[in-house]
């Protein structure tokens, strides 16, 4: 019953950080259900739960994504996810466990610098097989978007219904890796059953903060959340 409502309350910090900032629930809810549960289970446990986040994101902010850049980065998504998925299955798990801590740490300095990232067809599609990648390997895929994003000048709505947009197909593309790969146990329905009801609740609170809060202000907020996340995914392995 802990390990549930432990569970519950990082979904819900989770959803909370995405609804406000447009990314942040696969980096917060990752390192943190990977001390509570193995990594394997804890990338899993994300993926089904932030599944339904941004698919009502992208039903309520539809006319705000872009859908040609959302197509070329999904396509793309599906070509990196089968290493990702291999990652998943053949790391051991404390070596998966660093392997998502260094990504979280990487994601904040990358978010944090601003950096952009080269937006033509080239770009966007080496964008798009790394989101693949880091999907299904650290469910941790949004840093890479964020960058590119920025390079595309979206204002706030836009940023956030257009990542919703990505997110939603490279988690389907994930679920369907997960479910081949036979990654989707008792133990992680449990988990994300008891958690799913965090979502609405944290994009609800999250939305009440989304217009009284400057972006920028917010993202300084997740990233000093997800230096803590990374620090406890290390301090995890190390134990």
């Amino acid at each position: 019953m802990l390990l549930l409502i432990v569970a519950f309350g990082i979904v819900l910090l989770s959803a909370f950080a995405q609804s406000v900032s447009g990314f942040g629930f696969a980096l917060v809810a990752v390192p943190l259900l990977a001390t509570a549960v193995d990594p394997r289970t804890a990338v899993v446990v994300a993926a089904l739960t932030n599944i339904w986040l941004t698919v009502v994101a992208v039903a309520r902010d539809h006319r705000h994504v872009r859908w040609r850049v959302t197509g070329a980065l999904t396509a793309a998504a599906l070509i990196g996810a089968p290493f990702g998925l291999l990652v998943l299955v053949t790391f051991p798990e404390r070596l998966l466990s660093a392997l998502i801590a260094v990504v979280v740490l990487g994601s904040v300095v990358l978010v944090w610098s601003g950096a952009r990232l080269r937006t033509g067809t080239l770009g966007i599609g080496a964008v798009g097989v790394l989101v693949g990648v880091l999907t299904t390997a650290t469910g941790t895929n949004g840093p890479p978007l964020v960058a590119a994003f920025h390079s595309l000048g979206y204002d706030p709505r836009t940023f956030r219904a257009t990542l919703a947009a990505v997110f939603s197909g490279a988690g389907l593309i994930a679920l369907a890796g997960f479910t081949l790969a036979g990654r989707i146990d008792t133990e992680v329905l449990r988990l994300s059953l008891a958690a799913l009801p965090a979502v609405p609740l944290g994009w609800w609170l999250g939305n009440l903060v989304f217009d009284r809060i400057a972006p920028a202000v917010f993202r300084r907020i997740v990233l000093v959340g997800l230096l803590g996340s990374a620090g406890a995914a290390l301090a995890a392995v190390a134990a």
